[in-house]
């Protein structure tokens, strides 16, 4: 059946690798033109030698999509002129890609078909300045890998998910690094009223960033003339503009790389490789919530990054595992959330956390008084235990004591009362808030409640 909106990526991955693709030039550098060599030039006499580490994140990521690891891969030169191609080609794969057929499932189980993952070479980068364009060839040969959707996306929306569930995915393998590392879109994007004419946006960066260019090019669409193009994507304006007419494949001169062999992927290689790959984030979840019983919201949520999956799990070892994952969820990754932190900006740690939550278990804290400790071990270590019993932040149980409390606050909140005995629940609350005010938050708010209705009546 037709659909209004079609959208298909091209999604371009830096690999975490130290040195190039096909030489050995480091893949960082703080200086331009510094991280260069006649090899990731051009220059006439110089070989290109694959990179085994590329060559094995790369297949990680194809197992991890689902992919069939092709038994043999070769390497094509695309011909193509631009200031920041300095050899006039770039080292890809055309005929035979790394791994073929894979697939993203989203999260209302809508799949996404994934055509191919290929190794590529990065181009250098253009510097814009008032009245120059430099180039940079840093960025020459260094190592990506391009993942190509079928056109299975029907909407902006779509989109940004399927690129937030591939980066969880490069987040657990361990094969990227989004303080370093660059991810960039390319979508090809048409709508029904025009025909399904492909219109083809480059160099996206960013989940936001692609469903706000997609959502523009789709009412741009609707409402001008659609022709089989290429635009770019003006993230200041907000726009995407024409850059030139679309290129097929058969404009690009693709000829098979001379300089490289065909590579013969090894049987046992390959299961060397998928052994080290850990067990994904949807795989997860789904054990937590079979096993632990866990909200499959917040086993979803939780699972998302690697690192507060692990921590959760320490502390699940420990504690109950749905109050762990509750307080992870809606104290640990809030924190997070709010101050724009990763765990590893943070202090937390599964000790400190674990015995925060056992002091909650077993009653020896409240709530507000778990809270606070927890927002406190966002910034610093130290052992809860110790830190309750030195400033005495116990939970106060003592039902006489509480009783006593319980009237001198009444006998201070007279209009409280009074609404309270008209029927206002919420002036019952106050009355509790008013009590855990006088025991600093450490007095049982189910005990508070009960006395205060018992004395009230």
């Amino acid at each position: 059946m037709d659909t209004p909106i079609v959208i298909g990526l091209e999604v371009h991955v830096q690999l975490k690798t130290q040195t190039k693709l096909f030489c050995s030039c480091p893949t960082f550098a703080t200086e331009p033109n510094t991280s260069i060599c006649p090899t990731c030039l051009g220059h006439p006499g110089s070989k290109p030698v694959i990179n085994e580490k590329a060559l094995e994140f790369g297949a990680k990521l194809s197992i991890a999509l689902g992919c069939k690891i092709a038994p043999h891969i070769q390497f094509a030169r695309k011909v193509y002129f631009y200031p920041d191609l300095v050899k006039n080609y770039q080292i890809t794969q055309q005929d035979d890609p790394l791994g073929r057929d894979g697939q993203i499932v989203l999260d209302d189980g809508k799949v996404i078909r994934i055509e191919r993952c290929h190794l590529e070479e990065d181009p250098g980068s253009l510097i814009r300045e008032a009245n120059a364009v430099l180039a940079d060839y840093n960025r020459s040969g260094i190592p990506l890998c391009e993942i190509v959707t079928k056109p299975d996306m029907t909407s902006p929306a779509e989109a940004r998910e399927f690129l937030k569930k591939l980066m969880n995915i490069l987040g657990y393998l361990g094969i990227f690094d989004q303080d370093i590392c660059i991810i960039k879109a390319d979508a090809n994007v048409s709508i029904k009223e025009k025909n399904y004419t492909r219109v083809e946006i480059k160099n996206i960066t960013g989940f936001k960033e692609i469903e706000r260019a997609l959502n523009y090019e789709v009412e741009r669409q609707k409402v001008q003339d659609v022709k089989l193009e290429t635009r770019g994507w003006d993230d200041v304006k907000g726009i995407t503009y024409s850059m030139r007419s679309k290129e097929e494949a058969a404009d690009y001169g693709y000829i098979v790389e001379p300089d490289l062999p065909t590579f013969h992927i090894d049987t046992q290689w390959i299961k060397n490789v998928q052994s080290q790959i850990p067990e994904l984030a949807h795989a997860r979840a789904a054990r937590w919530i079979k096993e632990w019983k866990i909200d499959p919201v917040d086993a979803n949520v939780i699972a998302t990054d690697i690192e507060v999956a692990d921590l959760f799990e320490q502390i699940a070892k420990k504690v109950n595992p749905i109050t762990a994952s509750h307080w992870v969820r809606r104290e640990v990754l809030r924190l997070m959330n709010d101050n724009k932190q990763t765990l590893k900006q943070t202090q937390f740690n599964s000790e400190g956390l674990t015995e925060v939550l056992e002091l909650y278990e077993h009653k020896k804290i409240t709530n507000k008084i778990a809270q606070n400790i927890i927002r406190e071990l966002a910034n610093k270590k130290f052992s809860p235990k110790a830190f309750v019993k030195e400033n005495k932040l116990e939970t106060v149980a003592d039902e006489g004591a509480l009783e006593v409390l319980c009237k001198k606050v009444i006998t201070e909140q007279p209009k409280a009362v009074e609404d309270y005995k008209k029927g206002e629940e919420k002036s019952l609350m106050f009355l509790i808030g008013q009590v855990m005010k006088h025991t600093k938050g450490t007095a049982s708010p189910q005990i508070v409640r009960e006395l205060l209705i018992s004395i009230l009546k």
